[in-house]
């Protein structure tokens, strides 16, 4: 399932990063990558998904929760 699917709770992994190199360098950069466990904590409409991963409380925006998919 996409990221912004998910609902608070939800435990999972990052199976799939797609987008271009800028993409791919900025989200990889703050700790997203394919394999990384993830919680989400707060996905409300309108409002970026903010997530737990690495020890670190990461808002990302609903543009960019499309091109990561969760298991």
């Amino acid at each position: 399932m996409k990221l912004n699917e998910a609902t608070p709770g939800f435990s999972g992994t990052i199976t799939i990063i797609d987008g271009d190199t800028r993409f791919l360098s900025r989200i990889t950069s703050i700790g997203l990558t394919q394999g990384c466990q993830i919680e989400i904590m707060q996905n409300e409409k309108k409002q970026p998904v903010l997530l737990l991963a690495r020890d670190s409380l990461i808002a990302v925006n609903r543009k960019d929760c499309n091109r990561i998919e969760v298991q």
